[in-house]
């Protein structure tokens, strides 16, 4: 039995009610906060930079949605950034980076040489940035485009030295969005080993790719099949060389692409016809450097492919020793493959037996196997 009075008890009853209301309402105010923090996730994005001998590389690595923050790339706004949709608009996102990632070696900022950018297969924008740094030992990074991100949007800083060993690690926020390493002194000797080290890896990697390229030197064979003497030998493969020293050069630094299901076939088509031209014209057609030429620059496109299986151009690691040291690579190997065949085919010229003959039959084996190739390339690949 409650012996309180009427007006007590109602006014019991009444906080009690407030009390629940009061807790209901808490408890409705924290489900939709969560609901609201999940459907505004700030995201986190990664900034790799990477020291090389005469450079620094900086990697920049977004989720899609949040670089559209940074530059209209769903033109047709369905929410779904298409490779397509992305080639148009990559440029916007590519200046607004270079304008807002900053990179200051000793206290000098550094411009970026090159920029490029893609869209890998999870949906991410990676964008790679080049900069020209050389005999620095503090770098200074500023990322403003976190500014242009979600609030609360993490940035995952790391730094890695010559080695790709990393130096140096932090969160960056819009709130402290630049950071200050002092790098461990590296001597000159250390640079110039690195800088050997990748020259003859590269190299090696270049005169095992034309050895091993047999598609480039039975084009190379059928070429030299007819020449006459040494000053013709040279201006073919002087020819070959510039050609495909030309687009190998393009290609890797994303100036000119040719996708390789388009390049192959063309390389097996141009081992054909040289093998036909050499039948039906019998010694050595006029025109036979420019014809090297002409398909030195599709063979070239052939070369670019084993840089990029290497990463080379992908932004993993710097472009023109690479390219420089694989070139000189395949151009060894070609004077191999010359210095070995050209006396021999010489040599068997001198014989009327072997031009009446066995000249054409090797030309006819090239056309055979050349269209093997090719009809392998459109239609088993």
């Amino acid at each position: 039995m409650d012996f309180r009075n009427p007006g007590q008890a109602a006014s019991s009853r009444l906080a009690g009610s407030r009390s629940v209301q009061g807790a209901i309402l808490v408890i409705l105010f924290s489900l939709l906060s969560l609901q609201d923090a999940k459907a505004h996730d700030p995201g986190l994005s990664s900034l790799t930079i990477r020291q090389r001998p005469n450079s620094l590389e900086a990697t920049l690595t977004l989720a899609v949605k949040d670089a559209a923050q940074v530059a209209e790339l769903d033109k047709d706004h369905d929410g779904i950034l298409t490779q397509a949709e992305f080639a148009q608009t990559r440029s916007q996102l590519e200046t607004a980076v270079a304008r807002q990632v900053i990179i200051a070696a000793d206290g000098k900022v550094a411009r970026a040489q090159s920029v490029r950018s893609r869209l890998d297969e999870n949906n991410n924008v990676e964008v790679l940035l080049n900069f020209y740094a050389v005999g620095f030992s503090s770098l200074e990074i500023q990322s403003k485009i976190i500014a242009s991100l979600p609030l609360g949007h993490r940035q995952y800083l790391q730094i890695q030295n010559t080695t790709g060993e990393t130096v140096f690690e932090r969160l960056l926020s819009a709130a402290a969005d630049r950071a200050t390493v002092q790098l461990p002194h590296t001597d000159a000797s250390t640079v110039a080993l690195v800088v050997v080290r990748s020259f003859t890896n590269f190299l090696c990697l270049g005169v095992k790719h034309i050895l091993t390229g047999y598609d480039h030197l039975l084009f190379l064979f059928g070429l030299l099949l007819v020449a006459r003497g040494f000053f013709s030998s040279l201006g073919i493969i002087t020819s070959f060389t510039i050609a495909h020293s030309i687009t190998l050069a393009v290609a890797t630094l994303h100036l000119v692409q040719m996708p390789s299901r388009i390049v192959e076939p063309l390389i097996a088509a141009s081992i054909v016809f040289v093998g036909i031209e050499n039948l039906l014209r019998g010694d050595i057609p006029t025109a036979r450097r420019m014809v090297a030429f002409g398909f030195g620059l599709i063979h070239g496109f052939g070369f670019a492919s084993a840089l990029r299986e290497a990463g080379i151009g992908s932004g993993t690691g710097g472009i023109v020793l690479p390219l420089f040291s694989f070139n000189v690579g395949v151009e060894l190997g070609q004077i191999m493959v010359a210095a070995l065949a050209l006396p021999i085919i010489w040599k068997l010229r001198e014989h009327p037996m072997f031009i009446a003959r066995w000249a054409p039959a090797c030309s006819a084996a090239v056309v055979l196997l050349g269209s093997f190739w090719f009809v392998q390339r459109v239609w088993m690949a």
